[in-house]
């Protein structure tokens, strides 16, 4: 993954929680930060890195394009999905960002040891889900090529109870805005959700940002 990736940035310190309560959450600038998610109460684990230069140039590319970008895929990480991908993306300079998406998609499906993957790879230009929210799947992989990152809440910060579909009768999902915390372009980050085997009612709490951005997921199984 280093080859792709280029090198890493150091992580940034979040404000520390109140001492009842725990971190669940893991940054740094080594791949180990991403294997934490396996840990018990752990729900967000982050690797910082910078897009290298040639990837960084690729993204250009695709967010220079007039047309939209919405390429998914269900399947095995293998050739088919690279050249299904190349396709979709169709300039020759967009070999670096095929590169990564395919690499990342290898190593999250090894990761899990799962046969079976989707992936999505968008330009969207407003949020997908601005409303703080929890992911009913087992655990999700995002990163964000350009533009703002997914943002998210410490527990310290969120009301639980506010989570779900917006009503009177409900409390602020954010407690404190100040503590919102928001990834960078280029991190990797695995995102629990209430569907991991013991985290129900627990997944990371998380929305997408606004603005103009290339956003890759990808879901093991």
């Amino acid at each position: 993954m280093t080859t792709a990736t280029g090198a890493f940035m150091p992580a940034i310190d979040l404000p520390s929680p109140p001492l009842a309560a725990m971190p669940h959450w893991a940054i740094g600038d080594t791949i180990d930060r991403l294997l934490c998610i396996f840990d018990d109460g752990m729900t967000l684990s982050v690797m910082r890195r910078p897009l290298s230069d040639e990837i960084a140039a690729s993204v250009d590319g695709v967010m220079g394009q007039p047309r939209s970008l919405e390429w998914s895929w269900r399947g095995a990480p293998n050739d088919a999905m690279r050249a299904d991908l190349a396709r979709e993306l169709k300039a020759p300079q967009e070999d670096a960002l095929v590169d990564d998406v395919c690499l990342l998609a290898e190593a999250i499906a090894y990761l899990f040891e799962a046969p079976l993957i989707g992936v999505r790879l968008r330009r969207l230009n407003s949020a997908m889900c601005p409303r703080f929210h929890v992911d009913n799947l087992g655990v999700r992989f995002i990163t964000t090529y350009a533009g703002p990152g997914t943002e998210w809440l410490p527990e310290h910060a969120a009301n639980r109870r506010g989570l779900g579909a917006a009503s009177p009768d409900k409390p602020d999902i954010v407690r404190d805005a100040s503590q919102i915390q928001r990834l960078a372009a280029g991190d990797l980050a695995l995102m629990k959700g209430s569907g991991w085997i013991g985290n129900a009612g627990g997944g990371l709490i998380h929305r997408s940002p606004p603005g103009q951005r290339l956003m890759l997921a990808i879901d093991p199984g």
